[in-house]
């Protein structure tokens, strides 16, 4: 089932936000792990502009390292949170170089050292920097798969460690940027649009 789930949702060719076709076009891990930062708690229509604005100060750890918070901060604004996201990135910049020899670490617990940095982003920085097979679960990954009975589920950390049971490897990589774009045009929250839903025939439709 989940394999024709997936060559449903790669043929519906759903349209992607900018921020997205940013995300899966930047196969570096610095600027997947500071992009995703931005993005918590925040719309992509928001976060794609201002990280565009971040990325004219600043594209490694080494330049980063040496921006003022404010300058940051008010490049980034109005993305959720935005001073403490300024100073979080110029903080994880810091230690990148000081304590990575300038490299992201390629380890899920090692990036989840970095204050601010959660199980979701170690992942999308995984699959989309390091291109190495993880699960990254966000809201839609999470309400998705347990809307379609694959999986049942409390929050988004079981979520992960149960399609790591589950989900064949071969998806992992794929399925966040596939189920975020099917989130955001199709399986909503409220009001799911199931008669226009390329994978309706296989959703249990738990609400």
């Amino acid at each position: 089932m989940i394999g024709k789930i997936v060559e449903n949702l790669i043929n519906a060719k759903q349209p992607q936000s900018d921020f997205v076709k940013l995300m899966d076009n930047f196969k570096d891990p610095y600027l997947v792990l500071i992009a995703c930062i931005l993005s918590l708690r925040t719309n992509d229509r928001t976060t794609y502009p201002a990280t565009l604005r971040m990325l004219e100060l600043a594209k490694t750890p080494q330049e980063m390292m040496g921006i003022d918070e404010e300058e940051l901060a008010k490049a980034i604004y109005p993305v959720g949170f935005y001073k403490n996201k300024a100073g979080q990135i110029i903080e994880l910049s810091r230690k990148i170089v000081e304590e990575y020899g300038g490299k992201v670490p390629d380890s899920i617990d090692e990036l989840c050292k970095f204050r601010g940095v959660g199980r979701k982003t170690a992942n999308l920085v995984m699959t989309l920097g390091f291109g190495v097979p993880a699960i990254c679960v966000d809201v839609h990954v999470h309400r998705i798969f347990n809307r379609l009975g694959y999986i049942k589920t409390k929050n988004p950390e079981e979520t992960e460690f149960a399609l790591r049971e589950k989900l064949p490897v071969e998806f992992w990589i794929p399925i966040n940027t596939l189920l975020v774009t099917h989130g955001q045009n199709v399986c909503k929250p409220i009001n799911p649009q199931c008669d226009n839903c390329p994978i309706c025939d296989f959703c249990d439709k738990v609400i």
